[in-house]
């Protein structure tokens, strides 16, 4: 199963995918956790995400989806 939930800041994306995860048995992935925790583990794709992020401007989402196709590819993502 694979879910892609898009929407405002504070629509409940958030509440409604950890619903979904706990539910279902599958991770929740979210763009702020992926930065977070390659920023925290200082990742070379957390520094450059980092280095956008400190001068107040979004991540190219090129950058974006580099650090998310990383967190798919792991383990606990590959059943869905």
């Amino acid at each position: 199963m694979k879910i892609v939930m898009l929407g405002a800041p504070g629509a409940g994306k958030g509440t409604q995918a950890k619903m979904i995860s706990e539910k279902y048995g599958v991770p929740h992935i979210s763009t702020g956790d992926i930065f977070r925790a390659n920023i925290k583990e200082n990742t070379t794709l957390g520094q450059k995400a980092k280095e956008y992020m400190d001068k107040g401007l979004l991540v190219p989402d090129e950058l974006v989806v580099d650090l998310v196709v990383d967190r798919l590819a792991q383990d606990d993502a590959k059943k869905g």
